[in-house]
């Protein structure tokens, strides 16, 4: 494992995905992001767009890597690539592409693992996992299996309420600090 420079109040941090990141559900000061500006002292720039898929993602992404140069992105995309029924290949080398992106642009990176919702509940999607090795990326996974798997933590079916975003924040950040990431 590469040695992970800390970061510091000078430092972006940019969480990047569909509206699992945006906070679609909850009022805006309750998204994940907000909460982790809350636990760290830099900026942190929620780019979440509600509906979008990882392919948009990877377009758009470009673009934000360029305007706010990240020392961390955070990477959530997948849920509507399950929910429209789209590859998960395609979805597995979409995420593969964001990390290099994200590499080039000498960010850190946190991948962010969505769970499949079927008719039986929540099941992990191993892509998560494989991309994660192939790529030596961190990941976050089971948080959001959790917080969807409980009633009191759900706006609706696929988005957590305020308490579950504040739970998604608070993981986040502890993943942070065991990255050795944040002080």
């Amino acid at each position: 494992m590469q040695e992970r420079e800390i970061l510091s109040s000078t430092h972006t941090i940019l969480a990047a995905g569909d509206s699992l990141t945006y906070g679609f559900g909850a009022p805006a000061e309750s998204s994940y992001p907000a909460r982790l500006r809350q636990k760290v002292s830099m900026k942190v720039i929620n780019a979440g767009e509600n509906g979008e898929t990882s392919s948009e993602g990877l377009q758009r992404l470009p673009s934000l890597l360029n305007t706010y140069h990240p020392k961390l992105t955070i990477l959530c995309y997948g849920g509507n690539d399950i929910l429209q029924k789209r590859s998960m290949q395609q979805l597995k080398e979409n995420l593969k592409k964001m990390i290099a992106l994200c590499k080039e642009a000498d960010s850190e990176i946190l991948l962010i693992a969505v769970p499949n919702m079927t008719l039986f509940g929540l099941e992990p999607l191993a892509l998560y996992e494989e991309v994660s090795e192939e790529t030596n990326t961190p990941l976050l996974s089971g948080v959001l299996s959790e917080i969807l798997e409980e009633p009191s933590m759900k706006s609706d079916q696929v988005h957590p309420n305020a308490k579950g975003y504040r739970k998604l924040g608070d993981a986040v950040y502890e993943k942070l600090k065991a990255l050795s990431l944040v002080p």
